[in-house]
Parts: structure tokens; sequence; C-alpha cells
């Protein structure tokens, strides 16, 4: 009877160590996510500089910014919803600053407040450089100026600008009926504790089907 034990116990014995392994890697994982995610946090919360000549998005993403012009009253709109608030948009305004035009996300307005006036004129806009990674297979393409994701070269065309933009956490003075959609880490995803998770889970179930089985065996034989 141990003869034919040895075979399934060692498959059984195997395969659990695989996927604990595989637990374990994806807790390693895991804390390095957050030390990634910490790093993004401590870079989006730092104290805004002046915008650099020519930013990029390898050096300067979540760079914090400040930056004093004047809206031209030019925009897209970005579909989008917000919990608890409903359907509304994304305002991306052209900004011109120091004799540039660059995109500034001013926030969400209200699907039922599109008719507001648009904003223009002077304004000071504390915030971060993105370059939002929204755009996909499945993307519709823009209709006129209304976009369904933001793609920071396409927009920028579409207005004439530089494709930099600023994701505003202050505008001042405040756009009548837009609140700020910051940039911060919550959208990066973080799944490696559910990972981890379903990979212990499929351990001990492996290891429950490998204890039946030696049951049924040793029963049989019995």
């Amino acid at each position: 009877m141990i003869r034919r034990l040895i075979a399934p116990l060692l498959f059984g014995f195997a395969g659990a160590a695989i996927l604990i392994w595989l637990g374990v890697w994806q807790l390693h994982r895991l804390e390095w996510k957050e030390g990634v995610l910490a790093e993004i946090d401590a870079r989006i919360g730092a104290a805004p500089v002046a915008l650099p000549a020519a930013p990029s998005e390898a050096a300067d993403k979540y760079l914090p910014v400040v930056a004093q012009g004047r809206l031209t009253g030019e925009e897209v709109f970005v579909l989008t919803s917000v919990k608890l608030r409903g359907p509304g948009h994304r305002l991306i305004a052209v900004f011109e600053t120091g004799g540039r035009r660059v995109l500034a996300d001013l926030g969400f307005r209200r699907m039922d407040e599109g008719e507001a006036p648009l904003p223009r004129g002077s304004a000071r806009i504390v915030g971060n450089l993105h370059w939002p990674d929204e755009v996909d297979g499945f993307t519709p393409p823009p209709e006129g100026d209304l976009f369904f994701a933001r793609d920071v070269a396409a927009m920028a065309a579409a207005l004439s600008t530089e494709p930099v933009l600023i994701v505003a956490r202050e505008v001042t003075p405040p756009v009548a009926g837009v609140s700020p959609m910051p940039v911060d880490s919550s959208g990066i995803p973080n799944d490696h504790r559910e990972y981890a998770i379903t990979w212990f889970s499929l351990a001990a179930l492996w290891l429950g089907m490998t204890a039946l089985l030696v049951w049924r065996i040793r029963r049989r034989t019995a």
C-alpha cells in the first residue's frame, strides 16, 4: 500500500509547494508595489515647481507644478463619471503661460451643468504633470470636442497646444461648477494581495484533494 501512496503524495506535496511559492512571491511583489506607490504619493505631494521648459513623461510624470497664465476659453470634454455625483465631463482647457500653450485638466463638471460658461481669463494653477494611460483598442474616437479618454497627444493636436497636461488640484480663481480631480495613486492597480490569497487558497485545495485521494487509495486497499 505504501508504494501506491508514494506517487500521489509526491505529486500533491510538489504541487502545493509550487502554489505556496507563488503566493509568497506575490507577497514580495505586494511589498515592492506598496513601496512604489509610496514614492509616487510622495512625488505627487511634493512642493510645486515652475513648469519645465521641455517636460517629458519619463522624467516628469506626476511632477508638481505651479503656473500663472490665462485660460483662453478653448476646451475639449472627456466623458466620465464620479461616484455619488453621476455622469459628467472632465474639462480640458487651453492654458497660456509664459508664451506657451499647454493643456489643463480643470476637473469634473456634472452633465446637467454642461451649459455653464466656459472658463476664461487670468488663472493660477497648481497641479501635477500627467500622461494618463486611458486609451485602448475599445476606446471610441473623439466626436468633435468630446473625448472618451484622456489622450494627451490627440487633445493637444485638437487644441494646438504642447502635449503637456497639468491636472489641477487648485485653480485660482476657482472655476464655477467644476471640482478639481487631482492626480493620486488610487488608479494604479495593486492586486498582489488578492493574487497571493488565490495561490494560497489553491494550495490548500490541492492539499485537500491530495488527502482525499490518499484516503480513497487506503480505503480501496483495505
